[in-house]
């Protein structure tokens, strides 16, 4: 399932990954999203949802499903592609594999990779994460629960690495996936297009 389609970028133009379970996409993505772009000024976007995440345990909804919540996003930008690539791949979902993937789909590209703050904080613990700071800049946003200082200091760490980091200038909602699924009932926070396959499908209801 494919956004639409141009041709190569030109050299140094950015496309922007925005991966994760989205289990589902709710608002709160949305808003991460469009920050990250107003930020990073992408030539493209790609939203990617994952097979099984390496930090999670595999999502009980069909991946079908979560890829057609994903068309949420379309609306946002231009030029915005929803990958089924890391699904196609089966297994656990490694951003690095991603990221050299992009890089030879668009040779010349720089990758800006967004990470929620929880990820920004134990980012050394991904899979070769030395690489993914040298391939990548990341694009990190705060929850606005005091938690800026800690998040200054992992980009300060990252940065002395070698890394990039680039702070959104808007907060995180506070919105977690988790607790739309334990409160199903409650669909205020998810956008209309995901909503539609919520209840078409008769997910997350017990």
């Amino acid at each position: 399932m494919n956004g639409e389609k141009r041709g190569p970028l030109a050299e140094g133009e950015r496309v922007l990954l925005f991966g994760g379970t989205f289990d589902p996409p709710h608002n709160g993505h949305i808003h991460f999203l469009k920050s990250a772009i107003e930020a990073a000024k992408p030539a493209r976007v790609v939203v990617m949802p994952s097979c099984i995440p390496p930090h999670k345990a595999a999502s009980a909804t069909p991946a079908a499903l979560r890829l057609a919540m994903c068309e949420c996003f379309k609306p946002l930008f231009p030029v915005l592609e929803v990958s089924d690539w890391e699904i196609r791949q089966g297994g656990k979902s490694y951003t690095i594999d991603t990221v050299k993937m992009l890089e030879q789909k668009y040779p010349g590209a720089w990758v800006y990779l967004c990470v929620g703050s929880d990820m920004l904080t134990t980012f050394t613990e991904w899979r070769n994460w030395q690489e993914l700071l040298r391939r990548t800049v990341l694009v990190a946003q705060s929850r606005e629960t005091g938690d800026m200082p800690a998040l200054r200091a992992a980009a300060r760490a990252l940065e002395a690495e070698g890394g990039k980091v680039l702070f959104t200038d808007s907060p995180a909602l506070p919105l977690a996936s988790t607790d739309l699924r334990a409160h199903r009932r409650d669909l205020s926070e998810v956008p209309e297009a995901t909503r539609r396959v919520i209840e078409e499908n008769h997910l997350y209801e017990r």
